[in-house]
């Protein structure tokens, strides 16, 4: 069994964001409806490839009470039609705004988008009401550039743990 890095970072001042501004053709929209069914497709379309598997069990009521949420948002990555990428964020009372899940599809991975997708979850995520803090986990089994993604738009590394 292989050993999994889990890293947890974050950024604590909208100044700190190092934002790529180069959209290359990438159109990015807030879902606006309610569809736990939606949510559920994006978290298997872009997870699969990285093993997400934590709520690939879960009943439908329990998807619909996450994804009706009023402090859940999600966005969705167009490039030509096709979902290139989303992103959810997900706020706290205490003023954490979680980037809760965030990536690319498959045939648009490598292809420049990442880091432009990142600066605008976080720009989003500082837009939340009283968002005092943002932050983001990541680990090994994901995407080999992430960690670099996270930490060239200036989110830091608070924690590290290795099981």
């Amino acid at each position: 069994m292989t050993a999994v890095t889990t890293y947890y970072l974050e950024m604590n001042s909208p100044s700190e964001l190092i934002e790529k501004t180069n959209s290359k053709g990438l159109n990015l929209l807030e879902v606006r409806v309610d569809q736990f069914e939606f949510n559920r497709f994006l978290y298997q379309y872009i997870g699969g490839p990285w093993e997400w598997t934590d709520k690939l069990s879960l009943p439908d009521d329990e998807w619909k009470q996450y994804v009706e949420n009023p402090n859940l948002r999600t966005w969705v990555a167009y490039f030509d039609g096709a979902i290139a990428g989303y992103f959810e964020l997900l706020a706290t009372d205490d003023g954490d705004t979680e980037i809760a899940y965030f990536g690319l599809s498959s045939p648009f991975i490598g292809r420049g988008f990442g880091g432009y997708l990142l600066s605008e979850a976080i720009k989003c995520a500082w837009q939340m009401p009283s968002t005092r803090r943002v932050f983001v986990h990541t680990c090994t089994l994901d995407h080999e550039s992430a960690l670099r993604n996270y930490q060239a738009r200036g989110l830091k590394i608070y924690k590290e743990e290795t099981e």
